[in-house]
């Protein structure tokens, strides 16, 4: 599977600051210093509908890591997945009369239409569930064989109680983990199960569903957690800095990981930071799939918003936040824009080498974005009121914009 194209990261003076982020797993701030290649993997889409506001919420921050470690002068490893294959994405098709790789295959290219327009920068390998599944199967049979897994009326099932770190990323408690899992696609009550909290990592194949060869698994496909979880050993290895995504991901969809991960190679951690974007509501309530509520980046295109301004009204909230999208939100992001892009356009201005330093201290301090779209108001104000002399400034101050938060003045 291909990704999107890359837009170009100006190059700016000086080196950017190593990351302090927030870490679900240790619940504090942890400083991530990797070596000349910094590794990441974010958790894609399972593509049976639209790029709503949540997801480009989600995706703009880790753009942003990659934009703070590309500054500092390293190279970004970054990998993502799209689940082509998983119960939603089969109902939906069953629901609308379509081929269920058919939507699979649309929705995933309105989606790179989507971070194409939004400057967000493509991962290195984009790896779909469907075509992971010949290295999924082996490692589905080494938990097995180990131990870690079993089988029930022909599906296997995960242990959590094979790895002695279970809970170490989320830290629930169990009721709140059962609750959870019931909530986002586990099986919690399934009778003959070892452990309520036991996830699926293969299911045997069922009539009408599509199935692939599982070697002696027999004919099924893959669980939703294990096929990260192959993608990310196979391009990433154990101990990546940043496994990311939502915060509805941090159980059961990473905590499931890490396990499983840790189970098949003895080794902790599965990643070094785990990092979960907060969530975007419309209407008082979650923005989700299942609700509808959504706000669709690709509509908002076609209503001639200008993709600059969307990115900028998710930059005006902090990655963790909960927030809820208006029409105020966007205008407010329209306006911005226009002035930080008459502020550029002028020949000269007031000196921009301490805003770019006070940017990158922004999102060095666990992506403060909102105090850096404050630096560049602030720059922008004093433009429009005192002006300056500085012939070189208003092209810093743009490709400062554009290499750290991803927007084209």
């Amino acid at each position: 599977m291909h990704a999107w194209p890359a837009s170009e990261v100006p190059a700016l003076p000086g080196t950017g600051r190593d990351l302090r982020i927030h870490d679900t797993a240790t619940g504090g701030p942890v400083t991530l210093a990797p070596g000349p290649v910094a590794r990441i993997y974010v958790c894609g889409i399972t593509p049976y509908d639209a790029t709503h506001i949540g997801h480009a919420a989600t995706y703009n921050a880790f753009d942003l890591v990659q934009r703070v470690w590309l500054d500092t002068k390293r190279q970004v490893h970054y990998v993502q997945n799209v689940t082509d294959v998983d119960d939603p994405l089969l109902e939906r098709a069953e629901r609308d009369g379509h081929d269920w790789t058919e939507l699979a295959e649309r929705e995933t290219a309105l989606f790179r239409e989507d971070m194409t327009a939004l400057r967000m920068l493509p991962p290195r390998h984009y790896i779909g569930a469907v075509e992971a599944i010949p290295g999924i199967v082996p490692l589905v049979e080494r938990l097995r064989d180990a131990g870690a897994a079993y089988e029930l009326d022909g599906d296997v099932y995960f242990s959590v109680e094979s790895d002695p770190h279970f809970g170490g990323v989320s830290h629930y408690g169990t009721d709140v983990m059962r609750a959870l899992s019931a909530e986002r696609g586990g099986d919690p009550d399934r009778p003959g199960k070892k452990n309520p909290l036991d996830p699926m990592l293969w299911m045997a194949a069922r009539d009408g569903e599509p199935s692939w060869d599982g070697g002696s698994l027999g004919r099924g496909r893959p669980g939703w957690h294990i096929e990260c979880v192959a993608i990310a050993l196979d391009h990433l290895g154990m101990g990546f800095d940043v496994q990311g995504g939502g915060s509805d991901l941090a159980f059961p969809h990473h905590e499931m990981g890490a396990s499983h991960a840790q189970a098949l190679t003895g080794e902790h951690p599965f990643a070094r930071a785990y990092v979960h974007a907060g969530m975007v509501a419309l209407h008082g309530q979650k923005m989700s799939k299942s609700k509808g509520n959504l706000v669709f980046v690709s509509a908002l295109r076609r209503d001639g918003v200008d993709p600059a301004a969307i990115r900028l009204a998710l930059l005006a909230h902090h990655y963790r936040a909960d927030w809820e999208w208006t029409d105020e939100i966007l205008q407010e992001a329209v306006d911005r824009l226009a002035r930080w892009r008459a502020a550029v356009s002028r020949p000269d201005g007031p000196s921009a080498d301490a805003l770019v330093e006070e940017i990158r201290g922004a999102l060095a301090d666990d992506l403060d974005a909102p105090a850096a779209l404050a630096a560049v108001d602030r720059w922008a104000e004093t433009q429009r009121t005192e002006g300056g002399t500085d012939e070189g400034a208003p092209g810093l101050v743009s490709r400062a914009v554009d290499a750290l938060l991803g927007v084209a003045l």
